[in-house]
């Protein structure tokens, strides 16, 4: 190799060394805006939380909790922020599970030196105590039946949820592997159809549903409430699940069919295990949905013992909250918690619903 050929090589090597750089160093630019931009419109969104998760954990007396609020935003929202960093930087599991675990020890102790001798767990005794929150509306002078343990509405709002959701994703499944792999008259109008009932706003059908509900003689029951959110839950679930099956190829499931498999041996071993990140993502926000339900609990109903998690913090909310806001607030973070750690430990499958396309 000549002198010359060695120059133009390394020549071509600074050159695309020099791209490199310079592509990095944009790369970098166009994160560092886009991370910008995420933090200062996810600041009046996080403040709530924070609000709501320090003042269950502290005082209210002389101007306290404004003292704690701040100070343990000033901890917090850092602490998200260097979160949300460390899962778009780091591609490796296990280091950002270890980071994830420095960020949390860091933070409790910046915590607990900061507002430690503020912080108690008094505004959690309604979880122990089912007689508490009866006492504080009694200072408030509200009026009313007894309150319910929240436990009461808490398995109540658990139950609604795991019926709705298991039946919305047994009959969106078949619904929607129907409309993916069979064609029939009207099939396109049927899809829109889909579209169409979704979009209504829930608020329009409440007093049609009402009167349905108080015919058929099931009002003032839970049942009632899961046969009208999983109605109204029905059309948008079908739709997604349909274009999870059309993302699976036919060739697939016809080939096990030739090899001796029946229509229904297909489905289940081999069409189903290729959408289960689609149909635990819809079953996902199915229960979310009916976790955080409160139009139609608060329409269909009002014995204390039917009382769902949203019904209960509502009531809780405008009794006591001039008394004792603190109650309040863990209430919230209670009814709050199970949706929080769903998403967090299922959030990957969530995310798969962009999956595919929807064919009409």
């Amino acid at each position: 190799m000549t002198g010359k050929t060695q120059t133009n090589l390394q020549t071509d090597q600074e050159y695309w060394n020099l791209r490199a750089r310079k592509s990095k160093r944009a790369r970098w630019r166009q994160q560092s805006i886009l991370i910008g931009f995420l933090i200062l419109a996810s600041i009046p969104v996080l403040l709530p939380y924070f609000w709501l998760f320090t003042i269950s954990f502290s005082a209210r007396t002389g101007g306290v909790e404004s003292f704690v609020l701040w100070r343990a935003c000033a901890i917090l929202l850092p602490a998200v922020f260097i979160g949300g960093a460390v899962q778009m930087f780091i591609p490796s599991r296990r280091h950002r599970l270890d980071a994830y675990f420095a960020i949390i020890v860091v933070a409790l102790i910046a915590l607990v030196w900061s507002i430690g001798p503020y912080l108690h767990l008094e505004n959690y005794r309604f979880l122990w105590n089912p007689n508490i929150v009866e006492e504080l509306k009694g200072m408030s002078g509200a009026g009313g039946d007894q309150f319910p343990w929240v436990w009461s509405a808490f398995w109540n709002s658990l139950i609604f949820a795991c019926v709705q959701s298991i039946v919305v994703l047994y009959v969106s499944t078949l619904a929607g592997y129907y409309i993916s792999r069979f064609s029939f008259p009207g099939r396109s109008t049927f899809l829109q159809s889909l579209l169409v009932l979704h979009a209504f706003p829930a608020m329009t059908l409440v007093i049609p549903i009402f009167l349905i509900m108080f015919w058929v003689g099931l009002i003032d029951t839970i049942t009632g409430v899961v046969l009208v959110v999983v109605t109204l839950e029905l059309p948008f679930s079908i739709f997604l699940m349909k274009g999870f099956f059309d993302s699976v190829s036919w060739d697939i499931e016809m080939s096990a069919i030739v090899d001796g498999a029946s229509r229904r041996q297909a489905f289940v071993k081999v069409v189903l295990p290729q959408v289960k990140g689609g149909m635990l993502a819809i079953g996902i926000l199915a229960f979310i949905k009916g976790w955080e339900e409160y139009v139609f609990v608060r329409t269909l109903l009002f014995e204390k013992s039917n009382w769902m998690m949203s019904l209960y913090l509502f009531w809780v909310s405008e009794d006591i909250m001039g008394v004792d806001y603190g109650i309040v607030a863990a209430v919230g973070v209670f009814y709050v918690l199970p949706s929080l750690l769903l998403y967090l430990f299922f959030q990957k499958y969530i995310v798969q619903l962009n999956i595919g396309g929807v064919k009409g």
